[in-house]
């Protein structure tokens, strides 16, 4: 027992005093996650809006395979990218695999069709609750498309939130790709399981206590979202 309160008190002076170790850490994961959520974005919001609104075959079935995705076991993911990357793999001349690069794929898998899945819905949703006025002011398919992604703007954020939840809490897939190297691909969850094994379990509290109040940020941040969406949406606007 001294030697877990002896092991809070050091992450909690780490964590006050900026300790270097544990800022290079975060400030990697940061940057490893905003980078893949960024580019889930880039490409999730129009994937999903375009499936909300085109009718084409097969529409039905890839909503419903993004669906499914959204649930994707992170290390079947971090073995797709591995054996993607790896010298035997089509992009192993890229020499990507072990590097934060690695890590940033990966993760951007697993967020996209969290992103495109949960864009789809909203877009679905206000597609159905304003087609007649768009069709009415002769709007034509790229504006429809701007139009309800900015009228569900809110909505969309939390969805963006989700995405950036999940990739913070990603263990599996970035230890598989990115190996868990000091200094070069190490991140939050993968050095808790590493210092925590080598029974350092300052550093891992002090991480810890990081990657909780980050959760929790997200987490109040999406509430917020939602209610506020909520009582934006609860009378119909005017485009």
């Amino acid at each position: 027992m001294p030697e877990i309160a002896t092991a809070f008190q050091t992450a909690f002076y780490m964590v006050v005093a900026f300790d270097p170790d544990l800022m290079e850490i975060v400030g990697r994961s940061l940057q490893v996650n905003f980078a893949a959520v960024g580019a889930a974005i880039l490409v999730g919001l129009p994937l999903g809006a375009a499936i909300a609104i085109f009718h084409f075959p097969g529409r039905k079935v890839l909503a419903v395979f993004l669906n499914a995705l959204m649930g994707m076991p992170p290390v079947v993911v971090g073995l797709i990218v591995y054996l993607l990357l790896s010298r035997a793999g089509p992009f192993g001349v890229l020499g990507l695999l072990f590097t934060p690069a690695a890590m940033i794929i990966a993760q951007f898998l697993l967020i996209l069709p969290i992103i495109a899945a949960l864009t789809r819905q909203t877009v679905e949703d206000l597609w159905t609750e304003y087609r007649e006025q768009l069709r009415s002011l002769n709007a034509s398919l790229p504006q429809t498309l701007v139009t309800l992604l900015w009228e569900g703007r809110f909505s969309l954020s939390t969805t963006v939130l989700a995405g950036f939840g999940r990739a913070s809490g990603e263990v599996g897939a970035v230890m598989i790709v990115g190996g868990n190297i000091d200094h070069l691909t190490r991140i939050m969850t993968t050095a808790i399981a590493l210092e925590v094994s080598k029974g350092d379990l300052s550093l891992a509290l002090g991480l810890g206590i990081i990657l909780i109040t980050l959760s929790v940020f997200i987490s109040g941040a999406a509430t917020l979202m939602n209610e506020f969406a909520r009582l934006r949406f609860q009378t119909p606007g005017n485009l």
